[in-house]
């Protein structure tokens, strides 16, 4: 059987539609991960100023929750170490700082008071698109025991099959 709508009937139905494509598409809701921002290491206690853990993996739609379980660091993303589009943060020192992820790449990032001391994190966000700031990210130029920790993180995401 075959109903008929009315004028009145048709219009309503093109209004829902017309709403409906224009409400903005949201992404899904994420799992949370947390990052600690500490002292020492707690697996390796003579490695100083440290985030744990130092490398991960995430995917789009996920927060990363950077935790001051010790007094005087932050996080903030590096200059040249976070894709095209990507919004930047930038926390605040013994303030927690949560980041939500909606571009895929490389995300490098810092303590900004203990950087050259080699304080510092790369996030990985899985998804179309993922490899377009790899170089970039890799050719960002560090100082102190910053130059050296990266050089050791790169190749942990290198072993671990995250830069291809």
């Amino acid at each position: 059987m075959n109903k008929s709508y009315n004028r009145r009937e048709v219009i309503k139905l093109a209004g829902a539609i017309t709403v409906t494509s224009l409400t903005p598409t949201l992404l899904p809701a994420g799992n949370t991960f947390e990052v600690l921002m500490l002292n020492k290491d707690p697996d390796n206690p003579k490695k100083k100023m440290v985030f744990s853990p130092s490398l991960l993996k995430v995917s789009v739609g996920d927060t990363v929750s950077f935790l001051p379980e010790d007094k005087g660091h932050n996080s903030e993303v590096i200059k040249g170490m976070f894709p095209d589009g990507a919004e930047k943060w930038k926390g605040k020192l013994n303030k927690q700082v949560d980041v939500t992820f909606t571009v895929p790449g490389f995300y490098g990032y810092h303590c900004k008071p203990h950087a050259n001391m080699g304080m510092i994190g790369l996030i990985v966000v899985e998804g179309d698109g993922k490899l377009n700031n790899l170089d970039a990210a890799r050719n960002v130029k560090h100082r102190g025991k910053a130059k050296k920790a990266w050089a050791e993180l790169w190749d942990a995401a290198d072993e671990a099959g995250l830069t291809s």
